[in-house]
């Protein structure tokens, strides 16, 4: 189970796109070792003690982590949409990011009270890719040149719409405020949906043009990453708590 398992394509139902899975598990690797990172220094474990909400070090890298989940999730779509996927296995998939969005709030607001996570990456996939699927018809009809412009125009949108009444909690996932929540994580659907749109896009024109380009063999030293990528969803949900568990307990044994 994976953050947008890679259903197989009309090319080769049985086949699995390991290239797409590898970039996944690479970006999974690097949301570890950046959620690592944050865990020690929440112990006061680094020295000197980092800013990862303003040190543009630490900021620029959470950036990237989500900007390659989602270009992952975007070409996982496609791949999806071209081979016909079901309602039906849509919503089971749907249902279990959404779910774990959930325990993603529950367990945040245990731990961060004040800042609780509810709205983050689990939860802001969940919307996205649920917008993709309801307004596949249309946007089909605009090929992968057209998905990049509109792409391009969701990243930009906050940069031209900001309303003051979107600043509280039922408003705020749209990501059309004027400043910005106090949470562990936030991931709204605008800017985000424009990742999503743009690895929609690139998805749609390596499925038709460049079919091999993705669905080629991987090197030896990338089949774990591959294999890590197919189990994203369960990875995200099981590192934190072991992590936590660790620290805590090394601390203690200390």
């Amino acid at each position: 189970m994976s953050l947008t398992e890679p259903f197989a394509s009309p090319l080769a139902s049985a086949q699995r796109f390991d290239r797409l899975d590898a970039l996944r598990g690479a970006a999974v690797i690097w949301m570890a070792v950046f959620h690592f990172c944050f865990d020690l220094n929440q112990k006061g474990l680094l020295n000197p003690p980092q800013q990862f909400l303003s040190d543009p070090f630490w900021t620029w890298q959470r950036t990237a982590i989500v900007s390659m989940f989602l270009l992952c999730a975007g070409m996982g779509q496609a791949v999806a949409l071209q081979a016909g996927q079901s309602w039906a296995r849509f919503w089971r998939r749907w249902g279990q990011v959404a779910g774990c969005a959930l325990l993603v709030s529950a367990g945040s607001a245990w731990m961060f009270p004040l800042s609780w996570i509810h709205f983050g990456v689990l939860h802001g996939l969940a919307v996205m890719i649920l917008l993709l699927r309801v307004c596949w018809p249309l946007l089909r009809t605009l090929g992968p040149l057209g998905l990049l412009g509109l792409g391009v125009l969701a990243l930009a949108l906050p940069q031209w719409v900001a309303l003051e009444a979107l600043n509280g909690r039922w408003g705020n996932w749209t990501g059309l405020v004027t400043r910005l929540p106090v949470t562990q994580d936030y991931v709204p659907v605008f800017p985000w949906l424009g990742v999503m749109l743009m690895g929609l896009a690139l998805g749609l024109f390596l499925q038709r043009q460049q079919p091999q380009a993705w669905a080629g063999p991987i090197p030896r030293w990338a089949h774990p990453l591959a294999v890590l990528g197919r189990w994203s969803l369960s990875f995200y949900m099981l590192h934190q708590p072991i992590f936590i568990g660790l620290i805590a307990l090394a601390v203690a044994c200390c």
